[in-house]
């Protein structure tokens, strides 16, 4: 198994959020830019979808909005805890200008936190396996204590 503690994790999926170590700079998702449309894309496409140029690699930010989510209580796929949580997150723009609304997973252990206009947080830890057994990386939003758009 990867979980090897000499060996790191790897991520769930190459190119998705940058990795640890994060000390100084917590993680942050990847995603697409063409600067020939000026558009920003996640996950990162082959082709900008709209002039079919090359995008590059950019961070795109790590933190927002929750716009909605579900609790999932079925049996979750992938190893992920149950309940696990996924929805819509309104990325920040900030100094990212990417200002985009994202599909992905909620923190497990703040399922009672979820709330819409709750602010958010992304967070990379060991969650789930990559269908093999074997350990992966993932990315997930977590609340921020105490702070919500009205």
């Amino acid at each position: 198994m990867t979980n090897n503690k000499t060996e790191p994790i790897p991520p769930m999926l190459p190119d998705i959020f940058t990795l640890p170590p994060y000390g100084k700079k917590p993680p942050m998702l990847l995603g697409g830019y063409c600067g020939h449309c000026d558009a920003h894309f996640f996950p990162k496409p082959r082709y900008c979808p709209r002039c079919l140029g090359t995008p590059d690699l950019k961070e795109i930010g790590n933190t927002g909005v929750i716009h909605s989510f579900t609790v999932v209580r079925t049996k979750p796929p992938l190893g992920l805890p149950q309940p696990y949580g996924v929805g819509y997150v309104d990325l920040d723009e900030g100094m990212f200008g990417a200002g985009l609304r994202i599909f992905c997973l909620f923190d497990p252990g703040s399922m009672d936190q979820l709330r819409i206009g709750a602010k958010v947080r992304l967070q990379a830890a060991p969650l789930g396996h990559n269908g093999r057994g074997e350990v992966r990386l993932r990315p997930f939003f977590k609340p921020i204590d105490g702070e919500q758009e009205g």
